[in-house]
């Protein structure tokens, strides 16, 4: 060891500063590869430890060979050991920092712990806050936007007003509109999240806020799992009209799409159920009072996720909010994917825009600026997959339709994914969503993908499938729905129970929750193609949601009849009536509410009274209001064009849906062509 150290100290002093330098340069470079390297959780477990060793056995070598050849001065060897540990030290600091580089974006997509939430203060357009008026507030005290913030802001601001609380977001703004609140708090992207329901489509510019507040506060409402994504999993992907520069996970936001899936990465299985935005459903945050299942997304995240999985019976194990300039930037950087795109079907939809066309307002919603396709298979850019995704309006089937093309969209997406091919590639894909993805998996959890991926890999290289994807279609039909607490009617859509069970069940048998059963027997013409079942189409069995029907000039016997069949308690009152005596002249909750909505209802039933004028009809017995009719607006370069005589006819509202037996039986295009939903406007058609 003393002659080891003698040789060392006679050493040329250059020489060896250079092997100390280098060698200390390698050692560090290698400690950040290997930090960087360990952090790649359940990828490649056993190359990362040989890479580790081989890294490490290198350094080793350098140590103890470099120093011989520069204490016996053979210069050439020692030179040529140095420059190669420098190469390597040199390639150990790049890939470190492109992991590192990989592993922040990644890590982005999940939740943050602290979140901030914003509430504003809403009035209409020129209108002032007086201390005379009233202020509407969301009367559940979990809501933080609408409650808790508004409440923290009426202090701050020490506003004198009235505060008149309201179960939901769409009393609070027709009380808005109608002026029984001078305003109202609303969450900071209002404008996105309601201009897209009936009736506030011009919220944006009918509206003005007048003060606002934020605070940033822990994000307790939405949990994360601990399922691993090597075993069979759901997700809810959500899609996102987003004015703002990212997302928020917990933020309100329009529920436009919402798309359930499963996967099995043993089988590389999914099914896709595309839940159509207008479905009735009961919302779990609003004491499951039936609405539009899109309405649950003004309440959050974890309201929309309850609310689905209270329906489907589905436990959602991750979600994805997606905002739809993220499709966009994704589409691109894949460098456009391949869809079939369908052909409409709506007539006068194909007449202003013509045959084997499909045309979309661009991504700002802009109508003077169409993105239009060819019908069939196309390449699509971003701006063309998302007016694909979007477009509804040259269907028949509207909504149904927009999640057909939606699930096209994700499957085309999914299959160039597989097809990257370099670190460079990989990297755009993630810068471009990094920003607009809010999701609540995990940085390991997103990592552990990396093995299924592969493994689809590995299946379409063999000529299989990457993915087998089951493909459901839930059966509907109209309703138009009478909303008791502000007077006025909604086009939404009722399913078929029966549907609904067939696409759950087919989910939880991907879920291996439930094991599939046999099929025994199998026909097959060979002269036809065949093409593969989709789950839930074609049932229209079990429950439907019923209406309250119009029982003015009924019996009272008949009353009573569908009072016991629906277990509803009828009251009877009496009144002066004009009309034939013995028969109903109204009734307290109007027609066309939702009939599991009420526990009772009074009929005033009309009498013949000795002084007619007298005041003894009741004080305030509802009255239906009547459906509006929607006026066309003139269109300056629009074709004139006249209207096709198979239009769909508007849904009465008064009308029992349980009695159409023939409609049950009837294909779904005309089962869905009551629908009042999916009449287009001229002005619809050109946006």
């Amino acid at each position: 060891m003393k002659v080891l150290w003698l040789k060392i100290k006679r050493a040329n002093k250059i020489v060896l500063a250079i092997y100390f330098v280098s060698l200390i340069f390698y050692m560090a470079s290698y400690v950040i590869f290997v930090k960087s390297l360990l952090s790649l959780v359940g990828i490649e477990t056993t190359i990362r430890l040989v890479l580790i060793f081989m890294f490490f056995c290198w350094w080793l070598s350098y140590v103890l060979f470099a120093l011989a050849h520069l204490l016996t001065k053979r210069m050439v060897k020692f030179s040529i050991m140095s420059v190669v540990n420098v190469l390597l030290a040199l390639l150990l600091i790049f890939m470190g920092l492109a992991i590192n580089k990989i592993y922040t974006k990644i890590d982005s997509f999940s939740q943050d712990e602290y979140i901030t939430y914003t509430t504003n203060l809403v009035v209409l357009k020129g209108k002032e806050l007086d201390s005379t008026g009233k202020l509407g507030i969301i009367g559940n005290k979990e809501d933080i936007e609408g409650n808790v913030l508004a409440h923290t802001l009426i202090k701050k601001e020490k506003l004198p007003q009235e505060i008149v609380y309201f179960d939901d977001y769409f009393g609070l703004l027709d009380a808005l509109y109608n002026g029984s609140v001078t305003g109202v708090f609303l969450t900071n992207n209002y404008i996105s999240v309601f201009s897209g329901e009936e009736g506030y489509e011009n919220i944006g510019t009918e509206t003005q806020v007048i003060k606002e507040y934020s605070e940033k506060m822990k994000n307790k409402t939405i949990t994360n799992t601990n399922k691993k994504l090597t075993e069979p999993f759901t997700v809810l992907l959500m899609g996102v009209d987003s004015e703002l520069d990212g997302l928020n996970a917990n933020a309100a936001f329009n529920g436009d799409t919402l798309m359930l899936i499963t996967f099995n990465p043993k089988t590389l299985t999914a099914t896709m159920f595309s839940i159509p935005r207008d479905s009735y459903v009961p919302i779990a945050c609003n004491n499951n009072k039936y609405n539009k299942i899109n309405s649950a997304a003004a309440y959050g995240t974890s309201c929309v996720i309850n609310t689905i999985q209270n329906i489907t019976g589905i436990t959602i194990d991750y979600f994805a909010k997606i905002n739809f300039n993220g499709v966009i930037d994704l589409v691109n950087a894949l460098g456009g994917i391949d869809v079939d795109v369908e052909a409409p079907d709506y007539k006068f939809y194909i007449q202003v825009h013509g045959e084997g066309r499909l045309c979309e307002s661009n991504s700002l919603r802009d109508t003077t600026n169409l993105v239009c396709m060819d019908t069939g298979w196309q390449h699509l850019n971003g701006e063309q997959a998302l007016a694909y995704a979007r477009n509804r309006h040259g269907f028949l089937e509207s909504d149904i339709a927009r999640n057909r093309h939606q699930q096209q969209i994700i499957e085309a997406m999914a299959k160039k994914l597989l097809k990257l091919n370099n670190f460079s590639e990989m990297e755009n894909i993630i810068d471009s969503v990094s920003k607009n993805i809010a999701t609540n998996l995990q940085t390991n959890q997103l990592l552990s993908l990396y093995q299924t991926l592969k493994n689809m890999l590995i299946s379409g290289l063999k000529g299989n499938d990457f993915i087998k994807i089951q493909k459901t279609y839930l059966e509907y039909y109209n309703l138009r729905v009478l909303i008791p607490y502000y007077n006025a009617y909604v086009s939404a859509i009722g399913y078929y129970q029966g549907s609904m069970d067939a696409i759950t069940k087919a989910m939880r048998i991907n879920l291996e929750l439930e094991t599939e059963e046999m099929v025994k027997t199998f026909n097959y013409d060979y002269h036809e193609e065949y093409t593969a079942s989709v789950v839930g189409k074609n049932i229209r069995t079990g429950e439907k949601l019923t209406l309250v029907p119009d029982f003015t000039g009924k019996t009272i016997s008949e009353v009573e009849t569908w009072g016991l069949e629906n277990n509803i308690t009828i009251n009877k009152e009496f009144t002066c009536s004009t009309n034939l005596p013995g028969v109903i002249s109204s009734q307290s909750v109007g027609a066309g509410a939702l009939t599991k909505s009420i526990n009772e209802l009074t009929v005033y039933i009309g009498q013949t009274c000795q002084n007619p004028g007298n005041n003894d009809t009741p004080e305030n017995p509802s009255t239906t209001p009547e459906p509006p009719e929607e006026e066309q607006p003139e269109i300056p370069g629009l074709p004139e064009v006249n209207e096709p005589t198979d239009n769909p006819v508007e849904d009465d509202p008064n009308k029992d849906e349980n009695t159409n037996e023939e409609t049950e039986n009837n294909d779904i295009a005309d089962n869905n062509d009551n629908g009042e939903e999916n009449i287009p406007s001229q002005e619809e058609i050109i946006t």
